[in-house]
């Protein structure tokens, strides 16, 4: 008798030790669960159409909400310049081009995407920086700028992506001679030109040590920032 008890307490010992561990494995997959749907981001409503109207009535409409300095200011670019590479991209790959999506649903508009891009480029922002900007998800901007990068260089590298021409050269030296700065082009990379009038609060910045204040020119660029 006295054996057949301990054998039932011994049974009931593994049986307990063995639930134990099933409702440990239990608990870990639960708390796994959980921290890998607090880790996933939820699927948020952009409301992307509204924002793309918004995005239009404020700069590209002809009665937009800011002028055409703003859009210079906040964008790098003239409007005019901004229409003509958004329309040879389009051209050139239909992924910016605003179509529907396998549900029949509207995508963006390429005003968005590229205001995204730009901004990106333009500010050194992140794509959950320009999130708020254009209503695009992170994958969606980042596709959208490798694609965009991609298409500037295969549209544009003859005309711009390119070494100066001898024409291209003459054209810079007469311009740069005429607002007083003759042979520019003979100094392109860190050349050192005076400041006289430093304002007083920038000359800790612009001073060297010799007590004189100057400007580093990097690069030699027409007005029309034709390098």
């Amino acid at each position: 008798m006295l054996g057949e008890a301990r054998e039932r307490n011994r049974r009931a010992d593994e049986v307990n030790e063995l639930q134990r561990q099933v409702d440990e494995q239990v608990l870990i997959a639960v708390a796994l669960q959980e921290e890998e749907n607090q880790g996933r981001r939820r699927n948020v409503k952009r409301h992307r159409h509204s924002r793309g109207k918004n995005l239009l009535e404020d700069y590209f409409i002809p009665t937009s909400l800011y002028s055409d300095v703003d859009f210079r200011r906040r964008f790098r670019m003239q409007p005019h310049l901004f229409n003509k590479v958004m329309h040879d991209i389009c051209n050139y790959d239909a992924y910016f081009v605003q179509k529907c999506d396998a549900a029949g649903v509207l995508g963006l508009l390429p005003e968005q995407k590229l205001t995204a891009v730009i901004r990106m480029l333009a500010y050194g922002a992140s794509a959950d920086q320009v999130d708020e900007i254009a209503r695009m998800g992170k994958s969606t901007t980042l596709e959208a700028l490798v694609r965009f990068c991609q298409a500037v260089e295969t549209l544009y590298t003859m005309d711009y992506l390119r070494r100066p021409t001898p024409r291209d050269l003459q054209r810079l030296l007469q311009k740069a001679e005429a607002r007083g700065f003759p042979g520019m082009i003979g100094s392109i990379d860190c050349m050192h030109w005076q400041w006289k009038n430093c304002p007083t609060a920038w000359q800790s910045d612009y001073g060297n040590r010799k007590g004189q204040k100057s400007i580093i020119l990097e690069a030699v660029a027409g007005f029309d920032t034709w390098v």
